[in-house]
């Protein structure tokens, strides 16, 4: 029991220093490490020790860190403004034009940025005001962003899909190259629903075609922003290196395993990084001064999601110490004969209900180890379950009244967010929660590893 107790107190832990103390998510998690190490008694210091050494040598906890120094620096250089310049250039001229461009722009940046506070202030910062100018009231324009809020997290290497991958119980199971296909597919049913709920917006709130000067002509916006996308494309060189059958025509022709050879959380931030450089070069910091600017701008996020990362994967190892595995065993197996599609919709309420006062790394990081051992003795799939807890935690956007991205997107939208409380339930959170469950018992298709 005494590993349970501990998994226990690293819960609490966590919830109480971030949403009864109003703390930071890596003061929580440092916390949380270091009330479960006292469960190794007079070993907590070797226990403790340990464990922190292995976090700081994860690969997991390099490409987080890596991860958020590229997704600011393409944020900064104008990648979102000519994203969205040639989405408007495709969708603008029609009904409700705005609403979509801002949807598929969320699920872009998205899959760069994750954050969702971040996808509202840069994508909202845009669409917004061109929403309102398309006929749509404020209330409407807000929904749409915050409802958008959540779609980073359910793309590939976000905060939470580093949290879930280092938990107790999710380490031993799954690997990133095990992951990343089904989360990426993920990514694109969330997107896929997120545009759903925008057509029935644009249907029943009236939103209209974008006014003429918002909308550049494709040719020029596709000129200017073709390379953008570039980016975004980049991610898929490691991948099609690491996954089979193109890893294995790789591995047949150097002579060597690819997927030993490239790990793909150490290249994927890499060629990322390298053609993010050479595409943005026009673009990038011009001298020393500037270049300390980013950086300085940057230090801090990359401190917080550092001590995040090693304090998550040393509480991890800790657990593991404890027995976790052997001593979770006996519990699990009484769920053995629950049919997934229950075990589903009460582990899907749970998040969701959790996600209400925290963010999404911060319900990963609480609930996540669990809610994955509930599913898999469940019988659901090892790689759907991880799916299907990070879209139920993403919807930090949707979750008030403690969704900050709500807020952002209201203050842009000069509305009061109280006014989008129920219909962000209606149109986002509640089908956030359906597609969680369509995913865990197999209607939605996720590729395996």
């Amino acid at each position: 029991m005494n590993a349970i107790l501990a998994l226990v107190a690293f819960i609490a832990a966590i919830v109480v220093w971030n949403a009864v103390f109003k703390r930071n998510i890596g003061e929580a998690m440092v916390v949380g490490f270091l009330v479960t190490a006292a469960f190794a008694g007079a070993d907590f210091f070797a226990v403790a020790w340990e464990s922190l050494v292995d976090g700081l040598k994860s690969e997991i906890t390099f490409a987080a860190l890596a991860f958020v120094f590229v997704s600011e620096l393409l944020t900064r250089t104008g990648l979102v403004q000519r994203m969205v310049d040639i989405l408007s250039s495709f969708l603008g001229r029609r009904r409700g034009g705005s609403a979509y461009a801002a949807t598929v722009a969320s699920g872009l940046f998205g899959a760069v940025a994750h954050n969702g506070a971040a996808i509202v202030a840069t994508v909202g910062s845009i669409t917004i005001p061109w929403m309102k100018r398309s006929k749509a009231s404020g209330e409407t324009a807000a929904l749409v962003l915050s409802g958008n809020a959540g779609v980073g997290a359910t793309f590939p290497f976000s905060g939470a899909f580093f949290i879930l991958l280092a938990a107790p119980t999710v380490l031993p199971v799954l690997s990133a190259g095990d992951i990343v296909a089904t989360i990426f597919v993920t990514g694109a049913w969330m997107v896929g629903m997120r545009l759903i709920m925008a057509y029935a917006i644009v249907k029943r709130r009236g939103v209209q075609a974008m006014e003429p000067q918002d909308i550049r002509p494709l040719r020029a916006s596709f000129k200017v922003g073709w390379p953008s996308l570039g980016v975004l494309g980049s991610i898929a060189v490691p991948i099609l290196l690491t996954a089979p059958p193109t890893a294995d025509f790789v591995s047949a022709h150097v002579g060597i395993d690819a997927p030993d050879a490239i790990p793909l959380l150490i290249w994927l931030p890499i060629v990322m990084l390298l053609v993010g450089l050479l595409v943005e070069r026009k673009v990038l910091p011009k001298g020393r001064a500037q270049w300390w600017d980013l950086f300085g701008a940057v230090g801090p996020k990359l401190g917080l999601v550092g001590v995040t990362m090693i304090s998550a994967f040393a509480a991890s190892n800790v657990l593991k110490t404890l027995g976790l595995d052997d001593q979770l065993k006996p519990y699990l197996e009484r769920l053995t004969g629950v049919s997934p599609l229950v075990a589903a919709i009460v582990v899907g309420v749970v998040i969701v209900l959790v996600a209400g006062p925290l963010n999404t790394t911060s319900t990963v990081a609480a609930v996540g180890p669990v809610a994955f051992a509930a599913l898999t003795a469940a019988g659901i799939p090892p790689h759907v379950a991880f799916a299907a807890i990070l879209v139920w935690a993403s919807s930090e956007g949707c979750s008030p009244p403690g969704a900050a991205p709500l807020y952002v997107a209201a203050g842009i939208a000069e509305i009061n967010p109280v006014r989008i409380f129920v219909p962000v339930v209606l149109y986002y959170l509640l089908p956030t929660l359906l597609f969680g469950v369509l995913m865990a018992v197999g209607v939605l298709w996720l590729p395996g590893a």
